[in-house]
């Protein structure tokens, strides 16, 4: 196979690459019925109906995220865990929510507090906005796939689980049926947060669960990274993409790594079994959906800024990631043999899903792929973080180190 060019000749590249790797997976398909498989983002974010993303809605939001007015404690916000310093992510296998302080790495629980690590991976909230688009589906924002095991939908729904979570917001401060409408109670005892939903939604009483959610929504739909090198490859620049890059992107499809990260997102929102080793750090080993050690496929979007890797982080590096797959791929993670700690003992060979264990990994050209998927990368996001929040607590919570 040549190198692609970009635009028309690129999706016949890309169609073939899909029909060779349907073929080895014991299917068929022919030119005709095979669909694109990646494509550039979209510059604007779709929003539901009844959330449009207005001015005053986002400038509300953005304020919410950073004030920590919305944790139990007083001393977490939405972005001390997804932080535009780490990609909004957070730079830790696991996160360090409420009882915590410090940024990023840096972060750790106060001494003569509880200890309650988050039991998952901060996911990036870049693109956010875009989850549930493939190279087949539209979309949806009203019923768009969230987390990590695909309990939530809608980003309106999963603004407010954190706020109830023990260990990432919430902490002692009240039970968890009672904390979003402790939240919003005292935000509705904030003259300035009274006037700035009364600005963005029209309700008699604007202060509302429903609006909270509605808000965060709204500021993380303008949280978007569409001008990455691949992007720009893909709208015409034809030198957007070095020759390795090229070639890494050649080697994505021909590996049938595209099978699961396709579409504009490189997602399809999908959850799959695939052995990562638990993170020793947590007592119990996480099953996920439906206890099958099943996750959803993760945006390979903005992935130099948001190491470590997987549900639980337990992939430090890209190399790692990628020597991960091949040992899946060569017969890794049969039950009883242990990885060396690099696959989960707790899955046998035949629940890993098959469309990772016929990646075809062998061969040279590793490094070409981690410099495609460094091609995915768009630093160009909206960074602010505002100076101070209506609550008048410090902006993102406790940030500094005690």
């Amino acid at each position: 196979m040549g190198l692609p060019a970009p635009r028309t000749s690129f999706w016949v590249v890309v169609a073939g690459c899909a029909i060779t790797i349907a073929a080895s997976a014991g299917g068929s398909a022919t030119s005709a019925q095979a669909p694109a498989r990646l494509a550039a983002l979209p510059a604007v974010a779709p929003a539901p109906s009844d959330n449009p993303t207005t001015p005053e809605r986002v400038a509300l939001g953005r304020l919410l995220f950073w004030d920590p007015i919305l944790s139990g404690g007083k001393d977490v916000a939405c972005g001390t865990c997804h932080h535009p310093a780490f990609g909004y992510s957070d730079g830790l296998d696991l996160s360090i929510g409420s009882h915590g302080a410090g940024l990023g790495p840096a972060r750790a629980f106060i001494p003569g507090q509880a200890s309650r690590l988050v039991k998952r991976n901060s996911q990036t909230i870049l693109n956010v906005a875009f989850n549930g688009l493939t190279s087949s589906s539209d979309a949806a924002p009203a019923t768009a796939p969230m987390f990590w095991d695909l309990r939530s939908r809608s980003l309106e729904a999963q603004a407010l689980e954190p706020i109830k979570a023990l260990e990432e917001m919430r902490g002692d401060a009240f039970p968890e049926d009672r904390a979003v409408a402790a939240v919003v109670a005292r935000l509705n005892a904030v003259a300035e947060y009274r006037r700035l939903f009364a600005l963005a939604f029209t309700e008699r009483k604007p202060v509302n669960e429903t609006n909270l959610g509605r808000a965060l929504a709204a500021f993380q739909r303008t949280l978007i990274a569409a001008n990455s090198p691949f992007d720009r490859y893909m709208r015409g620049e034809t030198a957007a993409l070095s020759v390795e890059q090229l070639r890494g992107l050649e080697r994505f499809q021909s590996i049938g790594c595209v099978n699961c990260h396709n579409g504009p997102m490189f997602s399809d929102f999908a959850a799959h079994v695939l052995a990562v080793p638990d993170n020793a750090k947590l007592a119990d080993s996480d099953a996920g959906v439906n206890r099958t050690y099943a996750f959803r496929t993760a945006s390979l979007r903005n992935l130099s800024a948001t190491a470590p890797y997987m549900h639980n982080g337990a992939l430090a590096t890209l190399p790692d990631v990628v020597d991960f797959y091949r040992r899946i791929s060569r017969g890794g993670g049969r039950r009883g043999d242990g990885g060396g700690g690099r696959v989960n003992p707790q899955v046998g060979r035949d629940q890993i899903d098959p469309l990772a264990r016929q990646l075809t990994m062998r061969g040279r050209g590793q490094q070409d792929v981690i410099a495609f998927l460094r091609a995915l990368d768009d630093p160009g996001f909206d960074r602010t973080i505002p100076d101070h929040v209506p609550s008048g607590l410090p902006v993102g919570g406790r940030l500094q180190p005690r």
